[in-house]
């Protein structure tokens, strides 16, 4: 059995670059228009697997010409797919644009995604609970994540959950994270989803906040500024290396697969977390999202 299960989504990436964005109703020259491997659930698990981790993908594509290239470097990273189902919906599609700065925009398609469903996840019931960790997050249905996480619980497996988007999932569901990881904005509206939201965009209110509700542990990811772990022990600073980005998608992701490479590896979650910002910071020096993420014995940037 793989020590981490991702049940998540699996996309091809239709990739663009512009100067800048542009504004509404506004039309701009672009370059680019490659299709390359992302999805979330499939970005972090490329990430945990270059890292060495046993990873298995629960999730799904179309028989179309696009599911080929969204599941490459899932192979070639050496990622289970045996629980990656065909489906007659087409595969995933992110219509991704990136400025000169580095920041970016993304239009999903859920397309196969979308069938990643209560029956869909039972179907990996074995795989699920024989797992260290199942990692989530928000671009499967809510049902499909409900069903992982209580197949997850009843078998003792640690649910880590990285709710990007902000879906509406069932509340105990979600408070079944240990930790939940999300950034500033997204903290603010999983608060709200919870009933408990704060009028503020401090990272140490938005992390009480979130522990107060009744989620164990969470980690905060903070862009430039790192990241920020919070339990029971206390709230930690994370530093995050100081680079030049080249394009930042996917580099949220590269975090969260590192982290629970390194929480299967016997990590405490503030270690794990100051070596994901490290991976996080690498993947920003490349382009692309999967392509850009680093593999064992690879020099990683330094705090």
């Amino acid at each position: 059995m793989s020590k981490i299960v991702v049940v998540g989504s699996i996309n091809a990436d239709l990739n663009t670059r512009v100067a800048r964005h542009p504004q509404p109703g506004e039309t701009l020259m672009a370059t680019g228009g490659g299709i390359t491997a992302g999805g979330k659930g499939a970005n972090q698990a490329v990430a945990a697997a270059r890292l060495g981790a046993e990873v298995a993908m629960v999730g799904a594509v179309g028989r179309d010409a696009y599911a080929a290239p969204a599941t490459e470097l899932l192979r070639d990273a050496g990622v289970d797919l045996a629980a990656v189902a065909e489906t007659d919906e087409t595969t995933g599609l992110a219509v991704i644009t990136v400025d000169a700065a580095g920041e970016n925009t993304i239009l999903v398609v859920a397309g196969a995604n979308g069938t990643v469903d209560a029956a869909a996840v039972e179907k990996a019931r074995d795989l699920i609970a024989g797992a260290e960790v199942v990692l989530l997050q928000g671009e499967i249905p809510a049902e499909g994540f409900a069903a992982a996480v209580a197949i997850a619980r009843e078998a003792g497996v640690r649910v880590v959950v990285n709710l990007a988007p902000v879906i509406e999932v069932d509340r105990d569901a979600l408070l079944a994270a240990d930790p939940l990881m999300a950034n500033e904005h997204e903290a603010g509206l999983i608060l709200d989803q919870l009933g408990a939201g704060i009028d503020s965009e401090d990272p140490g209110r938005l992390a009480a906040a979130l522990l107060e509700v009744g989620f164990p542990s969470v980690l905060l990811t903070l862009g430039a500024a790192g990241a920020m772990v919070a339990d029971a022990e206390g709230t930690t600073a994370i530093p995050t290396p100081r680079i030049e980005a080249v394009d930042t998608v996917g580099a949220g992701d590269a975090f969260a697969g590192a982290y629970v490479a390194r929480l299967v590896a016997g990590d405490t979650i503030r270690d794990a977390a100051r070596y994901a910002a490290r991976v996080g910071a690498f993947a920003a020096t490349g382009r692309g999202a999967q392509a850009s993420y680093p593999r064992v014995g690879d020099a990683l940037p330094e705090v």
